[in-house]
């Protein structure tokens, strides 16, 4: 009976410790509403309702909304290869959630940019390779740009110009963003494992008491 209990506290120890380690850190987020667009154009801004425009709003939204939690994948480029500047925000019942720079004439491809200072509080600040479907979802969206013919789908941050020539890319950049995220997973494994080890030692000395 002894040797049952401890199997039911180490059970629990376990079940406890997985729990800790896959819960959310808090609550999720308001779903945004709309993108607001601003910049040197004419008009200067426009605003993509969702409701109205759930297509266009959808096309730009996917351009930012994972430059929030993502880590920067390269340095800051050199100020007369980043061409014509965009402020995008992101809007919850509108008000803004998230803002952040992007450049979608940027030499060697699309770049973005996060401030530091957000809506929501302070972000690490740092530059990303946009999607190569920039410029066209800014396009869909009624920022006056020219159609692109050549583009090819990216996947979420992924992306480079067609016109990317070697110098334009960042290796040590992106092998930095895979390191950190290799680093977060050996983290979250590393306290599973640690609250396992810890049950284990508790059951084993509570036996070696009883017994």
């Amino acid at each position: 009976m002894r040797i049952v209990s401890g199997a039911g506290a180490l059970v629990a120890t376990v079940a406890i410790g997985l729990s800790l380690a896959s819960a959310p850190a808090s609550a999720a987020p308001a779903a945004p509403t709309a993108v607001m667009v601003a910049g040197k154009f004419d008009g200067g801004k426009l605003t993509i309702q969702q409701a109205e425009h759930p297509d266009a709003y959808q096309r730009l939204l996917g351009e930012v909304n994972w430059l929030s939690s993502a880590t920067p994948t390269t340095t800051q480029p050199k100020a007369d290869k980043l061409g014509l500047k965009l402020t995008v925000t992101v809007l919850v019942k509108n008000k803004a959630s998230q803002v952040y720079d992007v450049y979608p004439l940027a030499a060697g491809g699309p770049r973005a940019f996060r401030p530091a200072k957000q809506p929501t509080g302070k972000k690490t600040p740092g530059w990303f390779y946009g999607r190569l479907t920039m410029s066209e979802s800014l396009r869909v969206a009624g920022v006056p740009l020219e159609q692109r013919t050549d583009i090819v789908t990216g996947g979420i941050g992924g992306g480079s110009g067609s016109d990317v020539v070697n110098e334009e890319l960042d290796p040590l950049a992106v092998g930095k963003d895979v390191v950190a995220q290799l680093q977060q997973l050996f983290l979250l494994n590393g306290a599973v494992l640690l609250v396992v080890l810890l049950g284990l030692a508790g059951v084993a000395f509570l036996i070696r008491r009883r017994i």
